[in-house]
């Protein structure tokens, strides 16, 4: 009898611990933590706690809603079980050694605002996935090695204010749709292999403060309209091939002066004319 009592104590007491989560979150963490070598994490989980008592995990009405690793030495692939956090509101792995791509259903995570991956080697395509995140405030997928293009979709994304992607290997045009992110107030997509032109329809990016671009190949004119984005305080759209004229006061928000390069693949400085306070290409 007494040893049926104390199972049934021990029983209890493990139900008990556990019980701020479900199963499927509590199994799918542990399965993040196997795959991403936890035991060698700066600041491990003990998996015999409570999972609001692990590291980073923020749970709220028995839900997992938030993962922050950054900087945690992490190491290995981001699993599909991941997929089983369907509450999760933030997910940061900012500055760690994750590889491998990231899962193509991960848009099933469609409450997520902040999803921030970057300064890790993460590999493959920016799934589509991604633009079915309706909430999405922040996608920071920068410095890994990223390829393809940019999701056609993206213009999906109508809450997305921070946009970075610099520092990636992804390629082809800037889609159509994109412009249709009135809500952006943060786009860094320099230091890839861009492409194509940069739309007169940029001006409908009412919000955007910050536009970086440098370190492409984009080219075409300079959209004029880039000068009806009043909340646009900086801009580096240097080192394209990029030709045309902006007006003196946008080519001064550009950090590098305008310099684009020619089909030579020689430096060229935006040369600003003062009495028509425009900018234009010279080799001067």
């Amino acid at each position: 009898m007494k040893t049926k009592i104390s199972l049934l104590f021990t029983l209890l007491f493990t139900f008990t611990m556990f019980a701020n989560v479900s199963q499927i979150e509590r199994d799918a963490l542990v399965k993040f933590y196997k795959s991403t070598n936890g035991v060698n994490w700066k600041i491990t989980w003990n998996l015999s706690q409570p999972v609001s008592n692990w590291y980073g995990v923020k749970v709220l009405d028995d839900k997992v809603v938030s993962i922050v690793l950054s900087d945690n030495n992490l190491e290995g692939i981001i699993p599909n079980d991941i997929l089983n956090l369907i509450h999760l509101q933030e997910l940061d792995l900012h500055k760690n050694k994750l590889s491998g791509s990231i899962p193509d259903l991960i848009g099933g995570l469609n409450k997520i605002k902040i999803l921030d991956l970057s300064f890790n080697h993460l590999t493959g395509t920016i799934p589509t996935s991604i633009c079915s995140m309706n909430d999405l405030i922040e996608l920071k997928l920068y410095m890994n090695e990223f390829s393809g293009s940019l999701p056609q979709e993206i213009g999906s994304l109508k809450n997305l204010e921070i946009l970075s992607l610099f520092n990636n290997d992804l390629e082809g045009q800037i889609p159509d749709s994109f412009y249709e992110l009135t809500a952006l107030k943060i786009v860094l997509l320099n230091s890839n292999k861009l492409s194509g032109h940069l739309s007169s329809g940029v001006n409908k990016l009412v919000a955007l403060e910050n536009l970086s671009l440098f370190d492409n190949k984009m080219d075409g004119a300079i959209p004029v309209t880039l000068e009806k984005l009043n909340n646009l305080k900086e801009m580096n759209i240097s080192y394209n091939g990029f030709v045309g004229k902006v007006s003196k006061n946008l080519a001064k928000l550009d950090t590098l002066n305008m310099t684009m390069l020619n089909e030579e693949g020689l430096a060229i400085l935006l040369k600003v004319n003062a009495d028509r306070n425009t900018a234009i290409v010279s080799e001067d």
